[in-house]
């Protein structure tokens, strides 16, 4: 069991209740309170009581999974009336760190942690190792999510799949579907599949039936009908477990989900042999030409209390250990801690970047210094006695420590998407995979790569493939700068080039895996000839590890079955940073390009080539 070196706030916040609960060891939850979201005004309130209620227990981390769409710092509950900045709410509680994920997104990080004694399986199937997992559950509303193998870890969907709209399967539940049509305009599955869909359906299928009754809550629908065998209440949740059996159906076909679907959510767990005995799996199935393939993937309950507690808990030790490794991140840590030995006037520059990081990230040194009322100078002073070199280095670090994002997504495209769902999704993918490079620069690769190529005599690129075009992309560029260069990307041209190269030169081999023979090959050529070698490709590729600079890009794609798009992007701009950093290195001329006659670092200045390869940085599976 991993200990940890203060003990940690775990929240699971739900449209009805709030539950909370201290993680002293990894998957050890103790002091477990559970209070009515009625009962409090905000957000804030509800996680003051509970720290109060903890005397002496000090908490300085927190992960909260919230039944909401997580995007951004301000949060807005859709089945609750709260609403909160996650930055604000992290000051006023008085945390280092404040995590806020969807509870969809912490129950499938979960899922990989799981044990056998923490789900049953409904019916049959066999799932597949190491392939896509689906997940959906009923509460107060309907959860979606999913996770995506990448690497040696997992990526979670931030999904809103609850609100796809619903479609009856028999006459019945078009009948339930006419009757909630009547009050509201679009039906989606979490309005049926919930805790206020059972009350509709309850009372829809007494209509259909010619019965007056009372409304029942769904608690009590489910006690009348397990406790009871009322037949309104039996037949209500019949009608649930089958419209659940085609939303998860509906999800595993969506996402291919062949490593099976997991049912979560208050109301499944409760219903036992019930649900086990009802006409999920039936319905699940019921896929015409696609019924066998469904009828391998397998369904699961997950039976742990404590299954969405644990998924937070993994997303916030990530999290924790990503800022223990990459100083930028741990910024704002840093200065809470060394607040104390400032002086006076550093200490007010540290209470503004405390209070309002985003807005000293933008802010120029004028206005920060008016803010903190301090002059110009402490201001430099203050970023010096926080072990940066000045304001510059300071916001890049500040900027890495709030550009944090976890997960980061990945959206499946499938046969049934429209060209405008395709369009949102390929977009979407990108951006995500932008933004996680963004936020995974390593500052010494960059430096070190420039290093390199401004000491160089010329520039040979080297790519195969789809990435071709990226190697041809950089040739113009580095053409435009002046510096001689040329792309290589037939293979007998390449394995000439690099019999002949020089030292003094820079190859830039261009790679989205790392480790095709034929590139591993020119590599060693390469180095054996001595000249200077950056690679392009994934973190922690063979050549990324032999390389003499690594600029590294994570995605989710699989260049090996799926068209590269997102890795050339990445790629793409990799570059792009590269040939930006060497403009801003070189003398430029009024008209705008490099003055040649400036004489650069000659080839082998100390401190320019490395005697070792770098190692490259590694990035934590989110």
């Amino acid at each position: 069991m991993i200990s940890f070196d203060s003990p940690r706030l775990i929240a699971d916040i739900g449209g009805l209740y709030a539950r909370f609960a201290i993680e002293t060891s990894y998957g050890e939850f103790a002091q477990q309170r559970s209070l009515r979201c009625a009962d409090f005004a905000s957000f804030e309130a509800a996680m003051a009581a509970y720290l109060s209620s903890l005397k002496s227990t000090l908490v300085v981390h927190a992960a909260v999974a919230i039944a909401n769409p997580v995007d951004g710092d301000q949060v807005r509950m859709t089945n609750y009336h709260w609403q909160f900045s996650i930055e604000e709410a992290r000051v006023n509680l008085g945390l280092e760190t404040l995590v806020v994920v969807n509870d969809f997104t912490a129950l499938a990080m979960a899922l990989p942690r799981l044990g056998p004694q923490d789900f049953r399986q409904v019916g049959s199937g066999q799932a597949v190792k190491n392939s896509v997992i689906g997940l959906i559950g009923s509460g107060s509303g309907l959860g979606v999510s999913g996770l995506i193998p990448s690497g040696e870890g997992w990526t979670s969907l931030g999904s809103e799949g609850g609100h796809s709209s619903f479609a009856p399967s028999d006459a019945r539940e078009a009948a339930v579907l006419a009757y909630v049509w009547r009050q509201f305009d679009h039906v989606s599955f979490e309005r049926l599949l919930s805790g206020p869909g059972l009350e509709l359906t309850y009372l829809a299928i007494a209509e259909l039936k010619h019965m007056q009754v009372k409304g029942l809550s769904a608690p009590e629908i489910t006690r009348c009908a397990l406790d009871e065998n009322e037949p309104l209440c039996i037949e209500t949740l019949e009608v649930f477990c089958n419209m659940l059996g085609t939303a998860a159906s509906n999800l595993a076909l969506t996402l291919g989900a062949t490593g099976g679907i997991y049912i979560g959510g208050s109301i499944v767990p409760r219903l036992g042999d019930f649900f086990d005995r009802s006409g999920f799996r039936n319905r699940f199935e019921q896929k015409g030409r696609f019924a066998n393939y469904v009828a391998h993937i397998p369904s699961f309950v997950i039976t742990a209390a404590e299954a969405t507690f644990l998924g937070a808990s993994a997303i916030l030790d990530t999290q924790l250990r990503h800022m223990m490794s990459n100083p930028g991140s741990a910024i704002l840590t840093l200065i809470r801690r060394s607040r104390s030995e400032l002086s006076p006037a550093e200490q007010r520059v540290a209470d503004l970047v405390l209070a309002k990081p985003r807005s000293v990230l933008s802010d120029p040194i004028h206005d920060i210094a008016l803010a903190a009322q301090v002059s110009q100078p402490t201001v430099i002073r203050f970023c010096r006695s926080v072990g940066c070199k000045g304001l510059s280095d300071f916001k890049l670090r500040l900027a890495s420590g709030l550009s944090m994002s976890v997960p980061i997504t990945h959206s499946q495209v499938t046969h049934d998407d429209s060209m405008l769902e395709l369009g949102a999704k390929v977009l979407g993918n990108t951006a995500n995979a932008i933004l996680q490079l963004r936020n995974e620069l390593q500052r010494e690769s960059i430096d070190r790569a420039i290093e390199l190529v401004a000491a160089a005599d010329r520039v040979e690129l080297f790519a195969v493939g789809n990435y071709a075009a990226v190697a041809q992309d950089a040739q113009t560029k580095f053409l435009r700068l002046g510096l001689p260069c040329g792309a290589h990307t037939e293979p007998h041209l390449q394995e000439l080039t690099a019999a002949s190269i020089q030292p003094g030169t820079v190859a830039v081999i261009i790679s989205s895996g790392g480790k095709l023979p034929e590139l591993m090959a020119l590599q060693e050529k390469i180095q054996q000839r001595g000249a200077a070698l950056i690679a392009i490709t994934a973190n922690q590729s063979p050549l990324a590890r032999k390389a003499d600079a690594a600029l590294v890009a994570e995605h989710n794609e699989n260049a090996a079955t799926h068209l590269p798009m997102v890795s050339r992007v990445l790629h793409l701009l990799l570059i792009d940073i590269l040939i930006v950093g060497l403009e801003m290195r070189y003398s430029l001329t009024p008209s705008g390009t490099p003055d040649l006659d400036k004489p650069r670092d000659p080839p082998g200045t100390p401190g320019v080539r490395l005697s070792s390869p770098l190692k490259p940085y590694i990035s934590h599976s989110q």
